[in-house]
């Protein structure tokens, strides 16, 4: 497979980098925060999302989505990166929708997706770092199950109408086998959902579960078999988070480079300085090992290959690598000013840092790729 995009994807790059920059620009995100909006993204943009057909990218045709795939969805959570752009697009568009393909779930939450009026939110994590353990108890309880737990991190969960929960039906909490996916109503009485802003001005949810009950309906996948459905959503979130760091790691090394063709010091301009141009030839270096390995992914997962796992957490922890170089040479580069709330380059840097934590850091991913070769 050539690590490059065919015309077809190409052509939906350049529709996707046309409306994001013009509808949500970094100014977009800076609004939102001076506001203090307190749903962290507009919905009114969500909806042009949907209008757009960005929401249904891989969603079957047969249910009136796109029928594309990882790749595509990828190009657009780049842009998404590149403007810095709030969006439930990620959780929602790719994550949930990933998990929930080929389930009776579709049914109930597609058209929602497709018309950009349904918001998903990912009950996954539970501890300070993102990790496979899963302490959240689900018991039998009449037809259906009680679900008792705590999960935190949770993005747009405070908004959001369908929360993605992994619960333990069996075993003990670090068990491969015994967890259960459940698709829980944001209004699920016991349900409780505080928010709280991130370093990036986005909103993420610390979800309390108080005996919330559920039918047996609301399984996804098969009872004590949910790693197969959590799995999906790990899986698409985590390569769909890589194609947003990328871009912004692009976007940042972008506004980097144009600073360093317009600042002058001492009358002279500092692009022109040798060793600022070997740190930017650096940064592009590095960036475009992470295109490649994110690209890769993306390509493993359309063709359901069966290394797709492997090749999603070397996407993720390369494009934590480049990121971060992005994101502070950015910084260093601009001097003493990129520093302030003034320049945009400050927001690359704290978007950054969010999006490393969400699922698993580079060292979380590069000790799982290390445990699977042995070591």
């Amino acid at each position: 497979m050539p690590l490059f995009l065919n015309d077809e994807q190409q052509m939906l790059h350049d529709t996707a980098k046309d409306f994001v920059a013009e509808h949500a620009p970094v100014s977009h995100l800076r609004g939102l925060r001076d506001a203090n909006d307190p749903t962290g993204f507009s919905r009114d943009l969500w909806k042009s999302f949907a209008e757009m057909g960005f929401t249904g990218i891989l969603i079957g045709e047969n249910a009136g989505g796109l029928g594309l795939g990882h790749v595509e969805a990828g190009v657009v959570l780049e842009e998404i990166g590149r403007n810095l752009t709030p969006s439930p697009f990620l959780t929602t568009a790719v994550a949930a929708v990933e998990a929930l393909k080929n389930t009776p779930h579709a049914d109930r939450w597609f058209p929602g997706i497709l018309a950009g009026d349904t918001v998903a939110a990912l009950a996954v994590d539970e501890r300070a770092k993102h990790g496979d353990a899963v302490s959240t108890r689900a018991e039998r309880a009449g037809n259906g199950f009680r679900l008792t737990g705590a999960k935190q991190f949770v993005t747009h969960g405070h908004v959001a109408d369908l929360l993605l929960v992994a619960a333990r039906t069996a075993g003990g909490d670090h068990d491969s086998d015994g967890v259960t996916l459940f698709a829980v109503p944001r209004d699920a009485a016991g349900l409780t959902a505080t928010p709280e802003r991130l370093a990036d001005a986005s909103i993420a949810a610390r979800v309390t579960l108080e005996g919330v009950t559920v039918d047996a309906d609301a399984v996804i996948g098969e009872v004590d078999a949910g790693r197969e459905p959590l799995d999906r959503l790990l899986r698409a979130g985590r390569a769909g988070a890589s194609a947003e760091m990328l871009g912004v790691a692009a976007g940042a090394a972008d506004m980097t480079l144009s600073y360093l063709k317009q600042r002058k010091q001492f009358g002279t301009l500092i692009g022109s300085y040798q060793a600022l141009q070997h740190r930017a030839a650096h940064l592009y270096s590095e960036t475009e090992v992470a295109r490649a390995a994110v690209l890769k992914a993306q390509q493993l997962l359309d063709a359901g290959s069966p290394h797709a796992d492997t090749a999603v957490s070397v996407a993720k922890a390369q494009t934590g690598l480049a990121t971060t170089l992005a994101v502070q040479e950015g910084v260093q580069m601009h001097g003493g000013i990129g520093m302030t709330d003034e320049y945009d380059i400050g927001f690359f840097m704290k978007r950054a840092r969010v999006l490393a934590e969400m699922f698993g850091d580079t060292n979380y991913h590069a000790d799982r790729l290390a445990r699977a070769a042995g070591y």
